[in-house]
């Protein structure tokens, strides 16, 4: 849900949610690698930084090293997104949000982790 909203908002909305697009796919990518996690039975920790859980699931699976640098770009709109804050947030960050959200879908689908 938070991937076709954010889609959705960046597709459809006039003007765009800039704070919420990003916040959104960074919830999906944060979902992921927590759902990853559970699927290998480690309880995964209540944080927004994703750099932390990426690290988690490279413990499991090497190839999550892939996603190392995108968790680093998302980590910035888990909580300082939500909330107000200095973040400016312009699209360009709208457009990187987008193709790394869509990323980290191809590489859980690629490596057999995400049913179609």
């Amino acid at each position: 849900m938070d991937f076709q909203s954010a889609n959705t908002f960046n597709d459809h909305s006039y003007p765009k949610p800039l704070e919420i697009i990003c916040y959104l796919s960074e919830q999906c990518a944060e979902k992921m690698l927590k759902g990853f996690l559970v699927a290998n039975t480690i309880n995964p920790p209540r944080t927004h930084d994703l750099p932390i859980l990426c690290d988690m699931c490279i413990e499991i699976d090497v190839r999550f090293n892939e996603l190392f640098d995108i968790c680093e770009f998302f980590t910035l709109y888990g909580v300082q997104a939500k909330y107000p804050s200095e973040l400016e947030i312009i699209n360009d960050d709208v457009n990187k949000a987008i193709k790394y959200i869509h990323d980290v879908l191809k590489f859980f689908r690629n490596n057999g982790l995400l049913e179609t």
